[in-house]
């Protein structure tokens, strides 16, 4: 297949062009940096700068939609949230509207969401049939999501990827982690009860290529393993998987003060489930935190 991926030079894309390249499918990355697709995505992988290049002519048989300002780096200033909001509204409504013009559509949209979708719903146990929150994160998910359906008017399968916290040995989440935790430093948020659904990245890949051939697959996935776990856990797990004490706590407080709204990603979660994925046949490489962290930080 061709494929046409935005989003494809972050933390999940690169690692995604590896293996479908190595399953032979020819890709074009849509990137503003068009010079660092080979070093990041792999030779070969073809580079699109502007959306406006996929004139109808152009045949992608699927879309794979990772495009997205990172939400936690800075304040959500008035600013930082449109900012937010056009790298995944805006660019997925433009998506949908390429789509819709192209002479022989693709047969399947693979397009981001978060787990975020659910907004802070304490203990509960969430799977795709969990209603959307409210708060700024809730909103932006459903928003995303519903540009995402969009293409379903262009007769194209849409699944939608509600995606926890990746980890991953190439950043992210836990390359943030790592360095504080390494000299013992480590620290839970809040009082630690908040939940945190997480995945390690092979996992994840893995979920995209059920996704990608699955032609009965539609709708909300959540991507995440099936065993989430609060801070608190989190945060003991890793420090026992680097050896290193963690006895700290950041107050919720100080959190708000320094982070200011965005303070609620790291102080308020979500407990899902991936119960459609498993449903589809993926079967977990990595079910337990402690297997993956062992896996990532080879130990």
């Amino acid at each position: 297949m061709h494929i046409l991926i935005t989003g494809g030079t972050g933390l999940i894309g690169r690692q995604l062009c590896k293996a479908l390249q190595t399953e032979g499918h020819e890709l074009t990355v849509l990137s503003r940096d068009p010079n660092s697709i080979p070093e990041k995505c792999g030779a070969g992988v073809h580079a699109m700068t502007r959306l406006d290049e996929w004139h109808p002519g152009r045949v992608f048989d699927a879309v794979i939609n990772l495009a997205g300002e990172p939400i936690v780096d800075a304040r959500w200033t008035r600013r930082r949230k449109q900012a937010l909001w056009d790298s995944r509204v805006t660019l997925t409504e433009q998506l949908a509207r390429r789509i819709a013009a192209a002479h022989r559509k693709p047969g399947v949209l693979l397009s981001g969401s978060a787990v975020g979708y659910y907004g802070n719903r304490g203990d509960a146990m969430l799977d795709e049939s969990a209603p959307a929150g409210e708060d700024f994160a809730a909103r932006l998910c459903k928003s995303w999501e519903e540009a995402a359906l969009g293409a379903e008017k262009s007769d194209v399968r849409v699944c939608l990827l509600r995606t926890g916290l990746v980890l991953s040995r190439q950043g992210g989440l836990l390359g943030r982690m790592l360095l504080p935790f390494r000299l013992g430093l480590g620290a839970r948020l809040g009082n630690g009860k908040q939940w945190m659904s997480w995945i390690h990245i092979d996992d994840y890949v893995a979920m995209l290529l059920i996704l990608l051939r699955n032609e009965q697959a539609s709708g909300p996935y959540n991507m995440t393993a099936p065993q989430p776990v609060t801070n608190k856990e989190f945060t003991a797990v890793l420090a026992a998987t680097l050896r290193r004490p963690a006895p700290f706590t950041v107050p919720a407080i100080l959190l708000k003060a320094v982070m200011g709204e965005r303070a609620c990603l790291l102080l308020e979660g979500q407990r899902v489930l991936p119960k459609k994925i498993d449903s589809a046949g993926h079967h977990h490489i990595f079910a337990k935190l402690a297997d993956a962290l062992h896996d990532l930080l080879g130990r």
